[in-house]
């Protein structure tokens, strides 16, 4: 038993010493330090919109001390991702892990550096669903979460398996109470984003919502329960130049019913900017059917 505790003890040391070159601290003027880690070897450096806020005097520190001054790429809060850009070359990226292989109850490790220093936890893959949205709309492929331990400054650490592989980046920014991890599926689509616009472009409506239950004998009409009652229309927005007023309730766009705020900022993030669609509304109790011009927010 002891030479196995040994073995494995010396096992998760060396998956710390190799992924500890890829990870780098970010320092933020008014902030504790954070993590980020290397996305490509030419400068790359992915870490949490949280750190790049309010605070465009970014510096990131490297495995081999040296500190550098970053741009930022753009960020994305919705996913609680931000690109840096530092100017140095030859930098080492993680290899990401096959997701489908990962389980509820395998190994992992949390490896970050908040200070001039890697820092490392132990723990477990304690839930593994399926897709999701985040309270901002955000679109992450699927739900990670990790049991280890989540100290100050390891918001944007590296989760890797038991064998160093790269599974995703630590967040703070979604739950108080579980490590929430975003996979690198979504890390590499936001940051393609991020690189080629600066941001994720979205579908702009002009609205400000709320969610409601229909009256029972709306169901069959409306096609859905709930929809989202107007609270504020935006002057020369999409919806006032399609007619739509505070008081309507939308039930669905292009036929997707909108039960709730996150469901709506989810289809206008997944929506072509300039498309026009269909927008079903009750008004005054009767079903429109109107067509929505989409603006673009990013």
């Amino acid at each position: 038993m002891s030479t196995d505790l040994s073995s494995l003890s010396q096992s998760l040391a060396s998956v710390v010493e190799r992924t500890a070159p890829s990870v780098v601290r970010v320092d933020a003027r008014r902030r504790r330090c954070a993590t980020g880690i290397v996305w490509s070897a030419d400068g790359l450096i992915l870490t949490t919109s949280q750190v790049a806020e309010h605070d465009s005097h970014l510096q990131v520190g490297l495995a081999d001390g040296r500190t550098l001054p970053a741009e930022l790429i753009g960020r994305d809060a919705s996913t609680d991702v931000a690109l840096l850009k530092v100017d140095a070359t030859g930098l080492t990226p993680l290899t990401p892990a096959p997701l489908d292989g990962v389980k509820v109850g395998h190994l992992v490790v949390t490896v970050a550096r908040p200070g001039r220093t890697a820092r490392a936890t132990l723990g477990m893959v304690s839930a593994h669903g399926e897709g999701w949205r985040t309270h901002a709309g955000g679109r992450v492929d699927r739900y990670l979460e990790t049991d280890a331990d989540l100290p100050p400054g390891f918001s944007g650490g590296a989760l890797v398996d038991a064998t160093g592989k790269f599974i995703g980046v630590l967040s703070a920014a979604f739950s108080r109470t579980a490590a929430v991890v975003i996979p690198h599926e979504t890390l590499t689509r936001v940051t393609s984003s991020l690189r080629e616009h600066g941001g994720i472009r979205r579908g702009y409506l002009g609205v400000g919502a709320y969610p409601v239950k229909l009256p029972q004998h709306q169901w069959a009409s409306a096609g859905t329960e709930a929809g989202l009652i107007f609270l504020s229309v935006d002057p020369e927005g999409p919806a006032q130049k399609a007619g739509l007023l505070i008081g309507d309730v939308l039930v669905s766009l292009d036929g997707q019913s909108l039960h709730r705020v996150e469901d709506l900022l989810g289809y206008l993030g997944d929506a072509k900017t300039g498309a026009t669609i269909q927008a079903r509304v009750l008004r005054a109790g009767e079903v429109k059917e109107v067509p929505i011009t989409l603006g673009r927010r990013s």
